[in-house]
């Protein structure tokens, strides 16, 4: 497998936010014409947030399940001084510069465990991949996914990878497996976890690991006050993502236990 080839646009007009998330992403235009959900550097969680949603969604989509098409966004200047809104105002200010963009998927609604639309070995392997990369934030009440023209479509990678915020404890975070897996808002349909487990092993390896993890844009990476390098941080990820991988038969184990106790 290649590397993922990401575009990048240049936002040309801020159409709205979505206030119903957490680090107040907004629809925008680009100069191509089309509109994404614009995730900004200056939300809380910072560039990490959009380095988990790239490596998290190209991941995805190396499995086999449906993500928008992810896309590294110019935000210029001008657009905070448009913007009445002083909260809006100080995100846009803090966010010029290079961001990450999700096509936007118009129409699409939000997953409901109760009526939406998902087949047992797509939900299997959401499962995995949630526990491959530490996903804690796909439950009932968040779950980070929209079903659009009657598929499965996955958004909202942010809140994985949390090791990355505590660097000096990766090691460690590298050898856990996902209690949290308990919680997830597909578990109860996973009913295929073993297949999707082979299905995943046949997907990913290291090189499709590293290429992923290689279009990690420099200018994420780095971070005032810390000594690691872009190259050492992208080495960090790498190895973190294939010693998950190497456990993938333990995590299977804990996501199928865990089903087990809920059904």
């Amino acid at each position: 497998m290649s590397k993922p080839e990401i575009r990048t646009v240049d936002v040309t007009r801020y159409v709205q936010p979505l206030r119903e998330g957490g680090s107040l992403p907004a629809i925008v235009e680009a100069d191509d014409e089309f509109l994404y959900v614009l995730k900004f550097r200056g939300a809380g969680q910072g560039k990490k947030a959009l380095i988990a949603e790239l490596i998290g969604g190209e991941l995805a989509r190396a499995i086999g399940l449906k993500v928008p098409e992810l896309v590294f966004m110019n935000l210029d200047d001008s657009f905070s001084r448009m913007e009445p809104d002083e909260e809006i105002q100080d995100l846009l200010k803090f966010s010029v510069g290079l961001n990450l963009g999700l096509h936007y998927l118009s129409g699409a609604i939000t997953y409901d465990p109760l009526v939406s639309v998902a087949d047992p070995l797509s939900a299997s392997k959401v499962v995995l991949l949630d526990s491959l990369i530490s996903n804690v934030d796909r439950t009932p009440r968040n779950t980070n996914m929209l079903n659009w023209k009657n598929e499965l479509w996955l958004i909202d990678h942010g809140a994985s990878l949390y090791f990355h915020h505590a660097w000096n404890s990766w090691e460690d975070h590298a050898q856990r497996t996902f209690p949290k897996v308990k919680d997830h808002v597909m578990l109860e349909r996973a009913t295929m976890l073993e297949q999707a487990a082979e299905e995943i092993k046949a997907s990913l390896n290291p090189e499709v690991i590293r290429n992923i993890v290689e279009v990690i844009p420099d200018d994420f990476l780095i971070q005032e006050g810390d000594d690691k390098t872009p190259d050492e941080k992208r080495e960090v990820y790498r190895k973190v993502l294939e010693t998950k991988l190497s456990n993938l038969d333990l995590l299977t184990k804990e996501a199928t236990d865990a089903r087990k106790a809920i059904v």
